[in-house]
């Protein structure tokens, strides 16, 4: 199943900026694990913000609750999800 994913991030100015890095850089690293493992194979940056628009490909809604929540910044997120289906005239 192929879900849309969009990610917008706000850490609170009230978590230290070393505690800020330091999940910033699990951050990365789970993400780049969820991409080498197939799960993520789409990431890009949302030009001015802290935000990112994803293509997420797992076998269930349940798995990509799980994988999300993984994610170390997941408690200061905002995500939308959108579901995709196959469009008739795409070649």
């Amino acid at each position: 199943m192929l879900y849309c994913v969009q990610m917008d991030v706000k850490i609170p100015d009230s978590v230290p900026a070393d505690r800020a890095e330091a999940i910033k850089a699990a951050e990365k690293a789970r993400a780049i694990e969820m991409q080498r493992a197939g799960k993520w194979p789409h990431l890009w940056r949302v030009a001015g913000r802290y935000a990112n628009i994803s293509i997420f490909d797992v076998e269930s809604h349940d798995e990509l609750h799980e994988l999300l929540s993984s994610l170390p910044l997941f408690p200061y997120m905002t995500i939308q999800v959108t579901p995709l289906a196959r469009h008739p005239s795409a070649i």
